[in-house]
């Protein structure tokens, strides 16, 4: 019988040149993914945790999503784009017999103080009460969040804003003004998610 001949497997991963990506500056500037260059990358979503960034195991459950705005070579360079919590740390602070308070309001804030030209940025915020919380001490958090997020809003830059909200400084801060209304457990900024950026952001 005449032998068959294999065939060749070729590795076309290996062939490839590779863009390295970058987290902004104020996210440490630090290596977070490979891109193929046969991809389009400009404007590419990435995904990564703030474990990656920090190195600290305890942030493994926040999500952090840049945006390729920049390329230099071999080297991508991104932009904040959002943040989000896996499912599977959000259905570990679920407990019965308690109440899940979420909150989503849409705020401008400026690239900084001297800019007119603000971005638009989706923000949840969640709380965890100890027990069940009757309707009206869930408006009245609701009232807490908006209150809080919105004077950071006015009061923060940019990157101010979106570090307070992902290193939990503005959770933390509904939480000490909340606390007076219900017992609180957990009090968090669960997700923010950039709407609309200024011309000169997005260009």
């Amino acid at each position: 019988m005449p032998k068959r001949h294999r065939k060749e497997v070729i590795d076309r991963w290996k062939d490839k040149n590779w863009f390295t990506v970058y987290s902004p500056k104020y996210f440490g500037n630090v290596h977070i993914a490979e891109i193929p260059s046969s991809e389009d990358v400009l404007n590419r979503v990435v995904e990564t945790t703030l474990y990656d960034i920090t190195n600290d195991f305890s942030q493994t459950y926040i999500k952090l999503f840049f945006k390729v705005d920049q390329i230099d070579g071999s080297n991508a360079y991104t932009k904040f784009h959002g943040h989000d919590f896996t499912r599977d740390y959000l259905r570990s602070l679920v407990r019965r017999t308690t109440s899940q308070i979420k909150g989503i309001f849409n705020v401008n804030v400026k690239p900084d103080m001297n800019s007119d030209l603000p971005y638009k940025i989706r923000v949840t915020s969640l709380v965890f009460t100890q027990k069940r919380a009757k309707t009206s001490q869930q408006r009245a958090v609701r009232v807490v969040m908006k209150h809080v997020i919105e004077e950071k809003a006015q009061k923060l830059n940019f990157i101010e804003f979106v570090q307070e909200c992902v290193l939990g400084k503005i959770g933390s801060e509904i939480y000490n003004q909340a606390r007076v209304i219900v017992p609180i457990r957990k009090s968090e900024i669960m997700k923010t998610k950039i709407v609309t950026e200024p011309a000169a952001a997005a260009s």
